[in-house]
């Protein structure tokens, strides 16, 4: 699955587009390196997302096409905040 739609299914950001945008103003590392919106998901992989000051961490867990509400949380695992 792409990275922008990983971060909109899972709800780590709401829309795709500000995913999009996420990638492209280089906000978002996938182990470590700044990666493009293209970027394919993999299990294990940690995802750092740059909000302003603040920075989330997670591990992919679960990849799945869809996801409730109440499920996404179940695809991350958090790492850290800062």
């Amino acid at each position: 699955m792409r990275l922008d739609k990983y971060l909109k299914v899972s709800r780590i950001i709401k829309r795709r587009t500000v995913a999009n945008e996420a990638c492209d103003g280089e906000h978002v590392y996938v182990n470590g390196r700044i990666v493009r919106a293209s970027y394919e998901v993999h299990l294990g992989d940690e995802i750092t997302v740059a909000f302003g000051k603040r920075k989330l961490t997670v591990r992919v867990t679960k990849i799945t096409e869809t996801a409730g509400k109440d499920s996404a949380g179940e695809m991350y695992e958090i790492i850290s905040q800062e």
